[in-house]
């Protein structure tokens, strides 16, 4: 859930761990999001699938959130595909799109539905799913995107969230950007879809079933943890 504090000025995007910058070719990006270590963490797990001597692998991705602690509480999203290994690279990135992709939606979907609608307002957030794909890409093209996506100064970025009122109460179930318009320029301004930079559309999700190439086990796993650590296949 991102809060006002969270807005950090654009020009410490590339660096910053974590925070809330404007853009005004995405806009709102949540930086833990984009930061795409979940990615990493699958293409990796595709990588000793792809080297282990078995003709097809089991691969895992999930989403969660937790509350206090991972042992206190947890809960989340997960998908479970066999893949059958000599995957090329083009393949690999395709399917984990796809894999990351259903999840973030299952997931929003989860966090957006009671009991859990009662406590937060991060289910379909307006920069969630955006901010999800751009971490996509910054792992599999590497360079500095920012430079490109018209990041703004904090203090402008806040002139946006007064405006506006919190990120959180505008959902977009798409994996478009919410574009929240300059007010300074139009005061009757409002939110208004803009269209992914090329960049960020390079890149087909993998959608033949039809071929022996994925087997689906599950595509809307759900998981928790209660006063115990998170199960390692959901981390």
């Amino acid at each position: 859930m991102s809060s006002r504090s969270d807005i950090v000025d654009g020009k410490d995007a590339f660096c910053a761990k974590s925070g809330l910058v404007y853009s005004e070719v995405l806009g709102w990006v949540d930086l833990g999001h984009a930061k795409g270590e979940d990615i990493i963490k699958l293409l990796y797990k595709m990588d000793v699938g792809e080297h282990q001597p078995k003709e097809r692998y089991t691969l895992t991705y999930s989403q969660s959130m937790y509350k206090s602690s991972k042992s206190y509480f947890g809960a989340g999203a997960h998908i479970r595909w066999q893949i059958k290994r000599g995957r090329t690279l083009e393949q690999r990135y395709s399917i984990v799109l796809a894999m990351m992709m259903i999840t973030a939606v299952n997931f929003e979907a989860m966090q957006d539905s009671v009991p859990f609608s009662w406590v937060t307002d991060s289910g379909f957030s307006a920069e969630d799913l955006v901010s999800d794909l751009l971490g996509f890409y910054r792992v599999v093209r590497p360079m500095d995107y920012f430079h490109s996506l018209q990041l703004v100064s904090q203090q402008e970025a806040l002139k946006r969230w007064d405006f506006y009122g919190p990120v959180g109460n505008y959902k977009n179930k798409l994996f478009r950007p919410l574009l929240f318009p300059d007010p300074a320029k139009d005061r009757h301004a409002m939110p208004v879809y803009g269209t992914l930079p090329k960049f960020m559309m390079a890149i087909t999700p993998f959608d033949e079933f039809h071929t022996d190439i994925v087997k689906v086990i599950t595509n809307d796993g759900a998981h928790a943890n209660l006063f115990t650590p998170p199960d390692p296949e959901f981390e």
